[in-house]
């Protein structure tokens, strides 16, 4: 198969590493992502075997080549399955997985194609699903251990305890329980960011109206005092269109991390700008340092001293601002702690 200039330049503009070789196994094609993952130069690797310029083995050191021929002889198999291989390169063994498509005329072969992937995003990927495994069970143990051992005790001794010891284990009960919902509702929450999935239900909604509602909640709930927030309405804001309850979700969270992991007074902020509303949540602890700024947003990141927590939710506000079209940073407050601050838009309803 004869390889014009047009065809390479298109081999070199796919985002994964292919090498095509004829029936023979001679390499025609030798793409510039291959040419980078193997450090092989793609002039030298083009009209040599495939065997010399990639030699891959299996698991059980066994020569891909060698092992495949049998399938490249049967007319009916198109291909090979994604696999992991061993390419042995001339400095150091690399890892990829590699799938195999045979072209065939009338049965007989005319050209082998492999696409090769390097190991590590996939491995990344197991090990974040690992990690979120992990998290899970380990949030879940402790609120789901603590509604078992208060419900086990009251059934078996209600009668033994006065009502103010019933309420008691009963509002420990009940927060335990809202803990757990929360952790699953952020669970879902990741996995449609992953897919790419978030919805947004955009109406016109006020902010500060939302930050009264959250601080209300977090005071109603015994989670902090009325004098551990200090509220600053700044100006008027323009009509938002936004969803409310997408907003309150990410004021809950930066809310919630300024009363777990900083200290003294949290500082709110809402003021109008020219094309909508800025938003700052500020608190008196010791701040994120500025080499850890970058990695605040990300998943499951908690700090070195970041206490309990599944570390996903600054992750979630910040993909839920920027789906309003919104920016969100970090940064040191006055007062020497954190200072999350984010935009949002005044947007407008979409007719259809």
């Amino acid at each position: 198969m004869a390889v014009t200039p047009a065809l390479a330049v298109a081999y070199d503009g796919l985002p994964d590493a292919v090498v095509v070789t004829d029936a023979a196994g001679v390499v025609v094609v030798f793409n510039a992502v291959a040419a980078g993952l193997t450090n092989i130069d793609q002039r030298a690797a083009a009209g040599r075997h495939v065997t010399e310029v990639l030699p891959l083995v299996d698991e059980r050191g066994n020569d891909w080549w060698e092992a495949s021929d049998p399938g490249r002889r049967l007319p009916r198999v198109t291909g090979q399955p994604e696999r992991r291989l061993t390419f042995a390169g001339p400095a150091q063994d690399h890892d990829f997985n590699v799938t195999v498509r045979y072209t065939r005329d009338a049965g007989r072969l005319v050209r082998i194609a492999l696409c090769l992937r390097d190991t590590a995003s996939r491995e990344r990927i197991e090990r974040n699903r690992s990690d979120l495994v992990a998290t899970v069970a380990h949030e879940l143990r402790s609120p789901l251990t603590s509604v078992k051992g208060f419900t086990a005790t009251l059934l078996a001794k209600w009668e033994r305890f006065t009502d103010e010891q019933k309420k008691l284990m009963l509002n420990t009960v009940n927060t335990d329980a809202d803990r757990v919902t929360r952790l699953l509702t952020e669970l879902l929450d990741v996995s449609r960011i992953d897919a790419g999935r978030i919805q947004l239900r955009k109406q016109i909604a006020d902010p500060k109206a939302i930050l009264r509602r959250v601080l209300a909640g977090k005071i109603a709930s015994g989670t902090a005092g009325a004098d551990r927030f200090i509220v600053h309405e700044d100006g008027e804001l323009p009509e938002m269109w936004i969803d409310p309850d997408k907003i309150e979700q990410v004021l809950h969270n930066l809310v919630d991390n300024a009363l777990r992991h900083g200290a003294g007074t949290v500082t709110v902020v809402v003021c109008g700008t020219e094309t909508g509303a800025e938003v700052s949540v500020a608190d008196e602890g010791e701040g994120v340092p500025e080499s850890n700024a970058s990695r605040v947003f990300t998943k499951f990141w908690r700090g070195a001293s970041r206490g309990n927590g599944t570390g996903l939710g600054l992750y979630i506000a910040k993909a839920l601002i920027e789906a309003h079209g919104g920016t969100i940073t970090v940064g040191r407050a006055p007062s020497g702690g954190a200072e999350f601050r984010f935009t949002l838009p005044a947007g407008a309803p979409v007719f259809t």
